[in-house]
């Protein structure tokens, strides 16, 4: 999962037009699935914009929020938001800067992929949380279920044979349900789970999808920027070619994200590994 130059995201306003709109619908369905009362901590780990930081607190009333990210940027944006009973501070998800055992729930959004070391972030969060606390996550489908996505890159890859190496399918291959279980089993949490979680992408038209790709964050938008305006329409009429433009104009496609959770196991108790 190395990183590269456009996955640092500089621009919160970016960012939401480009995938915070969609990654909203996913964290509202994550969160019904995670289930938790109304009362506990919460730890946000890559918190982002603080999409998923703020639908707990209008979701499931929290004691506390803390959301955290390495982007500056990020975290301005999320700290701008009037969002009751929640902080934001920048910092690593390797190295996570909180004691042992002080949150009652910690999740990860659209985040793991992108570290280096999502292993060591997945026992961070494990290691957040109190025993008998949940530890979940969730990634974009990048393989088969972004729908907006595949489609960009088909079109790259037609227009531009180098551009299949930079495809999110190819680079993030650990996104499915199988690795996402194996991160959580092997960082010692217990009762692990995965599920589907499937979101309508809607675009107004044509320009609401491929405007957001000229933002220059991001993996497809950075690939963009680096093509000289000719190469730019040709892509463009590329996608164009492989979208479903109903006759209203309206792009309708789906994301489809893998949700994973687990426990940490109470003290002196050895994790279970249930699937």
């Amino acid at each position: 999962m190395a990183e590269q130059r456009f996955d640092v995201w500089s621009s919160g306003a970016a960012y939401e037009r480009y995938m915070g709109r969609w990654s909203r619908a996913v964290a509202r369905r994550f969160l019904a699935w995670l289930d938790r009362p109304a009362g506990l901590r919460w730890l946000d780990v890559g918190c982002g914009t603080g999409a998923l930081s703020a639908l707990v607190t209008e979701l499931h009333d929290p004691r506390r929020v803390l959301g955290c990210d390495r982007s500056e940027a990020f975290v301005a944006t999320a700290a701008a938001a009037p969002v009751r009973t929640a902080g934001f501070v920048v910092g690593d998800a390797m190295a996570l800067p909180v004691r042992d055992g002080v949150f009652d729930v910690a999740v990860s959004g659209l985040t793991l992929n992108f570290l280096p070391e999502p292993a060591s972030a997945v026992r961070e969060l494990a290691r957040a949380v109190r025993p008998g606390g949940p530890v979940a996550a969730y990634v974009w489908d990048y393989g088969e279920g972004m729908g907006f996505l595949h489609a960009f890159w088909t079109a790259a890859a037609a227009t531009d044979p180098g551009a299949a190496a930079l495809d999110e399918a190819r680079r993030f291959p650990g996104c499915g349900p199988e690795a996402l279980h194996r991160l959580w089993t092997d960082a010692g949490l217990g009762d692990v789970s995965t599920t589907a979680v499937e979101v309508p992408t809607v675009f107004a038209d044509f320009a609401d999808l491929w405007d957001p790709f000229l933002a220059g964050q991001g993996p497809a938008p950075g690939y963009v920027a680096t093509l000289a305006p000719a190469a730019r329409d040709r892509l463009r009429d590329a996608l164009r070619a492989r979208v479903p433009i109903a006759s209203d104009g309206s792009v309708r496609l789906t994301a489809r994200a893998w949700a994973v959770r687990g426990v940490r196991p109470p003290r002196n108790q050895p994790p279970s590994h249930a699937g």
